[in-house]
């Protein structure tokens, strides 16, 4: 499984699961194997197995429950922002080739939008990061990123080119354990434009994240800017559980 080995059995499971639906190899409208096949597949007890599937009914990924085969649904929601996942992760999940370009990494003052969402005075230092995200070689989101100056430092002895900086900070112990996200449109500028390859003026998918610890400390504010023609975002609600926000590959 390529998939954060820190982290609890039934977290891996489920985002190995996910993977499995997302790139076809559980169809829609499969029947899952057993829970007695997928226990001797991954050497382990019910319990994991069954807490990795409830995760992906309450994302909606599959249906059944009390009695039924779970089943992998007609529409499946890719990448859901309930779980910490990056950009990369998400569109490996879906089967795409993630590429970025680093065009900045800064330590400078905060600005008034990032020192306000970390939690800094004014004058305070972060990291800034600008970056343009790709799937398949195509431009695909713009990544405008403040770290708290503790967290981001670590960034400058990493190949920002190489991949997920999340995978990177995880791997050297950082928390990085919940977000906020706000989600909204905007017009592209002249330097949104010029790095997404598209005309000024056209309208992006904008969402603001606050990324906090397990103790509730902020890390990381980021505003990513989103071409809507490749990307956007689906809620999947019911009455009984709660909205599950998720990134999708627009067709």
């Amino acid at each position: 499984m390529s998939i954060q080995q820190n982290a609890p059995l039934h977290v891996r499971l489920s985002e190995e699961f996910m993977r499995r639906i997302a790139d076809g190899t559980w169809p829609p409208g499969t029947q899952l194997p057993s829970e007695a096949v997928l226990c001797k597949e991954f050497g382990t007890s019910r319990g994991p197995i069954r807490q990795a599937l409830a995760f992906l009914r309450a994302e909606g990924a599959v249906t059944g429950g009390r009695g039924r085969p779970p089943m992998v649904r007609s529409t499946v929601p890719s990448q859901s922002f309930s779980t910490l996942n990056s950009f990369t992760e998400w569109a490996i999940g879906i089967g795409k080739t993630p590429g970025q370009r680093t065009l900045e990494v800064a330590r400078r003052e905060a600005s008034p939008q990032a020192a306000d969402a970390l939690g800094l005075e004014p004058g305070e230092k972060v990291v800034e990061l600008l970056r343009v995200r790709y799937l398949e070689g195509v431009p695909a989101m713009i990544e405008r990123t403040s770290f708290i100056l503790e967290v981001g430092r670590l960034l400058f002895d990493f190949d920002t080119d190489s991949g997920s900086i999340f995978a990177f900070l995880k791997a050297q112990g950082v928390d990085l354990y919940s977000a906020r996200h706000t989600i909204d449109a905007v017009a592209a500028g002249e330097e949104d434009a010029d790095l997404l390859e598209q005309a000024e003026g056209i309208p992006l998918l904008r969402e603001r994240r606050v990324t906090s610890s397990g103790n509730g400390m902020a890390i990381e504010y980021s505003e990513d800017r989103y071409l809507p023609a490749l990307t956007n975002f689906t809620i999947d609600n019911a009455a009984d559980r709660r909205a599950a926000l998720a990134r999708i590959r627009a067709e």
